[in-house]
């Protein structure tokens, strides 16, 4: 299974719009600022968070449980900038949309500037012939608040390309997280 370069990537992104918006080379500073960085790499593609945040609290003393997952325990932030607490985690977007090839599988990985500050962002695939935005988690493994920037970079996508194509597809599964927009909570 070979790891797609920065031109395959450019490729696919212009013809099968892989990834909309697509920035195709690496990104390191906007409007004169230095940013941590986004766009396309040798290997991989990353991403940006949206300015659109679900910070875990637990106000309520409930338990978390994925089969009946109690949206009260978010915050809901929109800005450019969001805190996360000690020990805890938020889920945030990203900005890009994909459309993943039937024979491509894709891997989100956390970027090292986040994960040197104790910021962990949950390695998840994306299937073949999955669409949508991506959900992230955050986890701040610190005792302090953390800080987490929209329209910057805060993960890697790294993909995967097999010599067969998929018998079974996310798409053909009619899988549940298919074409989410937004951030998306735990489905059963």
């Amino acid at each position: 299974m070979p790891i797609k370069s920065d031109k395959w990537i450019r490729k696919m992104a212009q013809s099968h719009d892989l990834i909309n918006p697509f920035a195709p080379h690496q990104v390191k500073t906007l409007e004169g600022e230095r940013i941590i960085s986004f766009g396309t790499s040798s290997y991989g593609y990353d991403v940006r968070c949206a300015d659109e945040f679900k910070v875990f609290t637990n106000l309520n003393s409930t338990t978390v449980d994925p089969k009946n997952f109690d949206s009260g325990n978010f915050v809901d932030v929109q800005k450019d900038v969001c805190v996360i607490p000690p020990n805890s985690f938020a889920l945030a977007r990203t900005i890009e949309y994909f459309k993943i090839p039937r024979d491509i599988l894709t891997i989100c990985l956390g970027k090292s500037t986040y994960a040197r500050c104790g910021i962990i962002v949950n390695v998840t695939p994306l299937e073949p012939e999955w669409e949508g935005h991506i959900t992230l988690e955050f986890s701040n493994t610190t005792s302090l608040p953390a800080k987490i920037y929209a329209n910057e970079g805060v993960a890697q996508l790294i993909f995967l390309q097999s010599d067969d194509p998929c018998e079974t597809s996310y798409a053909d599964r009619q899988g549940k997280y298919q074409g989410q927009i937004g951030v998306t909570l735990p489905k059963t």
